[in-house]
């Protein structure tokens, strides 16, 4: 027989074939981690915040600050300030010059710390820190839940007991002081309002894992705390929501046991589809489309729980409130801006559009993500107060379209 022999490859195929190997075998460990540590993120609080706009000169006599000109710093309305990594906080008024370095602004206030000694901070869209800043009476008051005691503020509305509560749900990675700025419009409209806090915030007890649910499990506060408005005579009652807030509070809307007293939610940026806001932030962030991708498909995995802490693997299309635009069943109002660069404004447009019977939406420009009140007071206040006393052509003259403003559910409120 004859033999055949084989040529055997020269020694350098090989390393380079096995160092071609590492490199990919590298690759794949390196996108894994990534991807599990956006996914970590997803479900975690944060833990620090960075401060990104410079401060160039203050003048506490005059009512002035000198700001670098970043695009919050740049932004008119009026603002929260923190400085001296959080532990200062200021209040920011309108703009009073502004050139191509330096934007001067007015220094409406400084609540706590040394401002004249600040070197850089971050603005958020706060503006108070305590209901005694708006100048309403306020009961610091203990809702319980399933998970224990937690704490809250409750504002009565003025002059008599009102049976009409508004129950108002801060966003995630923040705490009630967010929603201070929508108690005036519903306190001059005759509303109670409870500034609720949930599990995970920080102020509330923590789950398990100590991670946000991402609406999944917090609406169970937010029915607790309708559940402690009904106690103290409530008969409707209204939610609204800040970001994934809004997701919280509609969600509470659509799965409570109480959903017959709840006769309108108010949504401010909110995070109606929670897949769609993670891949319109990592388009802003430049993630990979791979990576961000494989982050939410890792958080709905079995293997969820192993690398990021949940309790459970988190199914993200039940957070896609579009998806289950038929079991909607209260009125809507939607106040989002064009630019918000975190919650896209197209999936607001698309439960409007979907639900023209029910749903509002009064659009911002240029207002950014939860900055809406702050950028244009006067039209969100007018908004939400035409919304609440029923105002259909006051409502289409700010652009909330032709879908019946909050109308009150008399079966509702009788079986209340």
């Amino acid at each position: 027989m004859t033999s055949r022999s084989h040529p055997r490859p020269p020694t350098g195929v090989i390393g380079g074939a096995v160092a071609a190997g590492s490199v990919l075998v590298a690759g794949a460990v390196f996108a894994g981690a990534v991807t599990t540590g956006v996914a970590r993120r997803m479900v975690s609080p944060a833990r620090r915040r960075t401060a990104v706009t410079t401060v160039h000169g203050v003048d506490v006599a005059a009512g002035r600050i000198r700001f670098s000109p970043t695009d919050d710093a740049m932004l008119p309305g009026i603002y929260s300030f923190w400085f001296d990594e959080g532990r200062g906080h200021a209040r920011i008024g309108r703009i009073l010059e502004r050139t191509s370095t330096v934007v001067v602004r007015e220094l409406l206030g400084v609540d706590t710390g040394d401002i004249e000694r600040a070197t850089a901070g971050r603005f958020n869209g706060w503006v108070y820190l305590s209901p005694e800043q708006l100048g309403v009476e306020y009961d610091d008051v203990r809702i319980q839940t399933t998970l224990g005691v937690v704490p809250a503020w409750e504002v009565p509305a003025e002059g008599f007991d009102s049976p009409r509560w508004a129950v108002l749900v801060h966003g995630r990675r923040t705490v009630r002081q967010e929603v201070l700025r929508a108690v005036p419009v519903f306190h001059e409209a005759g509303w109670s309002t409870l500034l609720v806090s949930y599990r995970d915030d920080g102020e509330a007890p923590a789950s398990q894992t100590q991670r946000f649910g991402i609406e999944d499990a917090e609406w169970l506060d937010v029915e607790s705390a309708v559940l402690y408005a009904l106690d103290q005579g409530a008969r409707e009652v209204v939610l609204m929501g800040w970001s994934m807030g809004g997701a919280i509070a509609l969600q509470t809307a659509m799965r409570s046991r109480l959903a017959d007293v709840i006769t309108g939610v108010v949504l401010d940026s909110p995070v109606l589809d929670f897949a769609e806001s993670l891949l319109h932030q990592g388009d802003a962030t430049r993630l990979p489309a791979p990576v961000r991708r494989g982050a939410l498909g890792l958080v709905g995995s079995r293997l969820g729980p192993l690398l990021t802490g949940q309790d459970e693997p988190f199914d993200t299309r039940g957070a896609e409130v579009v998806a289950r635009v038929a079991d909607l069943d209260v009125p809507v109002l939607l106040l989002h801006s064009e630019d918000d660069g975190i919650a896209p404004i197209a999936v607001s447009r698309r439960l409007a559009a979907e639900r023209p019977d029910l749903v509002r939406l009064v659009p911002f420009t240029t207002a950014r993500h939860t900055k809406l009140w702050n950028h244009d007071r006067d039209r969100w206040e007018g908004a939400v107060r035409a919304w609440l006393d029923g105002d259909g052509p006051a409502l289409e003259a700010l652009g909330g379209g032709t879908a019946a403003p909050r109308r009150q559910r008399r079966g509702r409120a009788q079986r209340a």
